[in-house]
């Protein structure tokens, strides 16, 4: 059964202090792998954002987007995601504009609402502000995108009398991530598509689309999936395993899971495999799972992995992408 689905990588940069090594070269292995991935059949590339991170986890997606774009010819690029709400939804109309202009219309803008009260602090918002801010900010970059004379007042954002330039020849698809059902809900309602992590939501989006009275033909699923595939995934998961490690309770530390207080830490890497979002797949089950997946939920049109886990030397990685693009992505 043919299916229109593109598959691709997702990249946070993280370089944790254990396994550090100068960002410019983190950051160059990457757009070689990327620029690789494009040759080989991966067909979208997806960033996301945090700030104050120790570890350099990524604070500038966009600015990365644009020299991905410099390196590749047809590989889509999106965000997944950017925490909306810290920013100006102007500056954000004005980049991803930019960037929909540089790369003839392969830039997508995904967003979502945030958690990290520290963040929050920093940029000078309010948790409690996170849905008022998100929405009129979403409101906020699609008129300036269709090129109108932007007036605007609402709780959060002023603007008047401003039309927002460039406007893009093709406006970036927007899309929204969430975890929760309100988020989900509101994913469906003012989204273009819904980023799902791990699975997580996938069916509440599809009701909710319907809620909202929406055919599904209006909604997306773009799924980033954290199964590691390998010909040996017990082998494999000794490799990456405090790598993975670190990466789940960096994000449990951070309460993307729930309050951080109530959420315990993994001991050790083999329970972060086998109770976290992780799946070890040969590719034999890659291509069962993954398409009994898209069979499941035909709004999917895009599936990315975790290119490199945080620290991950660059060859152990492209070990794993050598190995999907050779016997999964064909079967696919």
């Amino acid at each position: 059964m043919a299916r229109d689905v593109t598959f691709g990588l997702w990249y946070d940069f993280r370089n944790p202090a254990q396994w550090r090594r100068p960002f410019s070269q983190l950051y160059d292995g990457c757009l070689d792998q990327i620029a690789q991935a494009e040759s080989m059949g991966f067909g979208s590339v997806w960033l996301t954002e945090h700030h104050f991170c120790d570890d350099g986890y990524t604070p500038s997606p966009l600015v990365i987007a644009a020299a991905i774009g410099a390196r590749t010819h047809a590989m889509r690029i999106g965000t997944n995601l950017m925490i909306l709400p810290l920013h100006n939804p102007v500056r954000v109309a004005e980049d991803a504009a930019t960037l929909s202009l540089l790369t003839h219309g392969r830039f997508d803008l995904g967003v979502g609402i945030g958690y990290r009260e520290d963040e929050f602090r920093a940029f000078g918002r309010e948790l409690k502000h996170r849905p008022s801010l998100i929405e009129e900010a979403i409101e906020i970059i699609r008129r300036g995108w269709a090129g109108e004379v932007v007036d605007f007042e609402g709780k959060r954002f002023s603007l008047k009398g401003q039309r927002i330039s460039p406007q893009p020849h093709i406006a970036p698809r927007l899309l929204m991530g969430g975890m929760s059902e309100p988020a989900i809900d509101r994913a469906a309602r003012i989204a273009d598509g819904f980023l799902s992590t791990g699975g997580i939501g996938q069916d509440l989006y599809v009701t909710a689309l319907e809620r909202n009275g929406k055919r599904p033909d209006q909604g997306a699923i773009i799924a980033g999936h954290w199964a590691i595939i390998s010909p040996d995934p017990a082998l494999e998961a000794e490799r990456v395993g405090p790598h993975v490690l670190y990466q789940a309770n960096a994000y449990i530390r951070w309460g993307a899971f729930g309050p951080p207080e109530t959420t315990p830490l993994f001991p050790d890497a083999k329970s972060a495999i086998e109770n976290g979002l992780y799946e070890l797949w040969d590719a034999d089950t890659a291509v069962e799972k993954l398409g009994a997946l898209m069979d499941a939920y035909p709004l999917i049109r895009d599936i990315h992995f975790w290119a490199q886990f945080p620290g991950e030397p660059i060859e152990q990685g492209q070990r794993r992408l050598d190995y999907i693009a050779e016997k999964v992505l064909p079967r696919l």
